[in-house]
């Protein structure tokens, strides 16, 4: 079973700047059995965005839950597969002339510099010229391989640990209430806001910014605190 894909709206955006993103989708949450999301609240659950897209059919529904099982079932032959997929991506944008980047973390929040793989330490150290990167609402990850970038997702349990993630070198991504076309609001609690729906590569965003996402799917009907409303004259 292939891990890795290519192809959603957000990530081809990144072709455009020379990037071909690689990503791992796993059921979120608890949906298989075993919990991927340690750090997810009641809101982010409700405004999960595994049903978007693709994800809307039960074929890849049944995938991902499959994909999940296999980690936690049978890791060395998860690691091995994910091994194969990654050089596999790695030829394939360097025949279209892309650099690869990979983020294992589409739908889940797994630790993965503490997950080993064939001798190294994990599968940062494997790959060393790629990037990797991900989103995460665990502000304590700490001593990240160099070439693993995170961002902390703001929620409505956690907001108060976003200082300790800006003192750890990473943005923060916040969702906010405004409309699919409408701008996102120039500043959030001091920092500047930048666009995180122009593309997904949040390796490139410079460092002290607010990561703003429009509220999408049901996150538009959340009143949980997980999406926030623009603060006035921002």
């Amino acid at each position: 079973m292939r891990l890795l894909t290519a192809s959603n709206t957000k990530t081809r955006r990144g072709e455009r700047r020379g990037y071909l993103s690689l990503i791992l989708h796993l059921a979120p949450a608890s949906l298989s059995g075993y919990n991927v999301c340690p750090g997810a609240s009641a809101g982010c659950i409700a405004s999960c965005l595994n049903t978007a897209g693709r994800g809307q059919f039960a074929t890849i529904q049944s995938a991902r839950i499959r994909k999940t099982r296999w980690f936690f079932e049978d890791r060395p032959g998860f690691m091995a597969q994910l091994v194969r997929d990654i050089e596999a991506g790695v030829r394939l944008a360097e025949r279209r002339g892309l650099r690869p980047v990979v983020r294992l973390n589409g739908t889940s929040d797994i630790r993965w510099e503490s997950v080993p793989v064939e001798g190294f330490s994990n599968i940062m150290a494997m790959f060393p010229a790629v990037t990797f990167y991900d989103y995460t609402k665990l502000a304590n990850r700490r001593n990240l391989p160099p070439n693993y970038r995170l961002t902390f997702s703001r929620a409505e349990h956690n907001a108060h640990e976003a200082p300790t993630a800006w003192a750890r070198g990473h943005n923060v991504a916040v969702v906010f209430r405004v409309g699919k076309r409408d701008e996102l609001p120039m500043w959030h609690d001091g920092a500047p806001v930048i666009d995180g729906d122009a593309d997904d590569l949040r390796f490139l965003d410079p460092e002290g910014v607010i990561v703003g996402l429009r509220a999408k799917g049901a996150a538009v009907r959340d009143r949980s605190g997980f999406v926030v409303e623009p603060q006035p004259h921002s």
